[in-house]
């Protein structure tokens, strides 16, 4: 046989081998069906690219079918920067059937600032409700309150990205708990009206600048605990006592002390005048020895 004829063959081979590795057919014709503008060469450049086909082209069949026209090429990039094109897709055919106004590039954002966007848009239709942790304040009373409040929100698809969390949500109502009850009257107005402190609370607008939007706050328990200010009134008066008590200490001690003083001062003028009484008889041994004091000044003295 001619051996040009073997070269061709191999080479039919090898261009068959490197198409069918390069191009998945069953992938190629599903796109195909699907109306999708997806030809070999995309294929190809996917493989040279180090792209999984079958990571962009599947979601994008899925986002045609349902009506969401995207282009292979976002799709592609969004798969090189590191996200998941599969949630990002999902999360928009769910947003088109919920009448969810929401693009690509935004979606794509969310989902690269490492949130689930597709959690985020499900939140959008189904609000969720959060439950704060038992939240202590003190009424203008002094009685001590437990209150626990159920949060209802729903995702903010404009701020999911660099929103806070919901940790920031039930901090914010917490802290809003605690001031209501204590711009409460007393503890009674708060028991008989709890709907009152939630409503004070969502008035604050707490959702500034988070993921989410507050749709409700209720107060699902409030249970009293200790008369705190009874307690720090008794508190108040056991530091009173104990100030009173070391005052009086100090005046007592203060006290001794002058006693002291003046003992010791006595004492001394006491010697003093001991020493002195000494001194006179001596005196007069000497006058009388120098001849300054005689028999007649004693007996005119009447000594």
């Amino acid at each position: 046989m001619n051996p040009l004829v073997f070269v061709m063959a191999g080479l039919a081979i090898l261009v068959l081998w490197l198409f069918f590795y390069f191009v998945p057919v069953g992938l190629w014709i599903s796109a195909i069906a699907a109306g999708l503008p997806v030809g070999p060469g995309s294929l190809i450049g996917m493989r040279l690219r180090k792209v999984r086909p079958q990571k962009v082209v599947e979601p994008m069949i899925a986002a045609w079918k349902a009506g969401v026209q995207l282009s292979i090429s976002d799709l592609e990039a969004h798969f090189l920067a590191g996200g998941n094109v599969g949630r990002v897709v999902g999360a928009l055919i769910s947003a088109d059937k919920a009448n969810i106004a929401l693009g690509f590039q935004r979606a794509a954002a969310i989902d690269l600032a490492g949130r689930d966007v597709q959690d985020a848009v499900t939140m959008s239709v189904n609000p969720r409700v959060f439950e704060t942790p038992r939240v202590s304040a003190v009424a203008p009373d002094g009685i001590q309150l437990y209150a626990v409040a159920k949060v209802t929100v729903r995702a903010n698809l404009e701020r999911l990205v660099g929103g806070a969390t919901e940790e920031t949500v039930i901090a914010r109502v917490g802290e809003g708990i605690v001031s209501g009850i204590g711009s409460a009257k007393d503890h009674k107005a708060v028991l008989e009206s709890p709907d009152s402190i939630s409503k004070r609370v969502l008035e604050r607008g707490l959702d500034a600048g988070t993921a989410f939007e507050i749709l409700s706050i209720d107060i699902a328990d409030v249970d009293v605990g200790k008369n705190i200010g009874a307690q720090l009134q008794t508190d108040q008066a056991d530091a009173d006592l104990k100030v009173a008590r070391a005052r009086a200490e100090e005046r007592r001690a203060m006290a001794v002390a002058q006693e002291q003083e003046m003992s010791a001062l006595v004492e001394e003028r006491r010697a003093a005048v001991v020493q002195a009484e000494a001194e006179v008889p001596r005196a007069l041994a000497e006058a009388f020895r120098k001849g300054q004091l005689g028999i007649m000044n004693r007996t005119r003295d009447g000594s």
